[in-house]
């Protein structure tokens, strides 16, 4: 069997147990924080975390696949490794670059409604004081 078919196997193994991997630890972790995102909205909590899963597996898993193809013919043990590092070491960068995305809007997402929650009266006002008449 030619050594590039072999590394092309292990690549795809790999970074596809990694994906998937990943995202379920994200989506699994990641629904506490949605909640709270989302003012204990359960239903939507779920919904959001699971349309964020399935843009993370289009977004990586398409990565994956165009990242595939090699440049270099392999023809050693030594080859596959060096093959294989560069590119499950860029896979897991794109991974780490994805979560970071992810984390951050969610943040923002967060302390907007951090602001809107603080920007309300903890008592509703309880009538109406005319302003003092100048000069009286």
């Amino acid at each position: 069997m030619d050594l590039t078919v072999v590394a092309y196997v292990v690549y795809l193994v790999v970074s596809i147990s990694l994906t998937v991997w990943v995202a379920r630890t994200l989506s699994h972790n990641g629904r506490v924080f949605l909640a709270d995102v989302l003012h204990g909205n359960e239903k939507l909590a779920d919904a959001v975390n699971h349309l964020l899963v399935v843009g993370f597996y289009l977004v990586n898993l398409g990565f994956v696949a165009l990242y595939l193809s090699g440049d270099d013919d392999i023809a050693d043990t030594r080859g596959i490794f060096e093959a294989l590092s560069t590119k499950l070491g860029v896979v897991l960068l794109v991974l780490g670059v994805m979560h970071l995305g992810n984390v951050w809007v969610l943040n923002k997402i967060r302390r907007r409604g951090v602001m809107e929650r603080e920007q309300l009266p903890p008592v509703p006002p309880q009538g109406w004081a005319a302003p003092p008449v100048a000069g009286a």
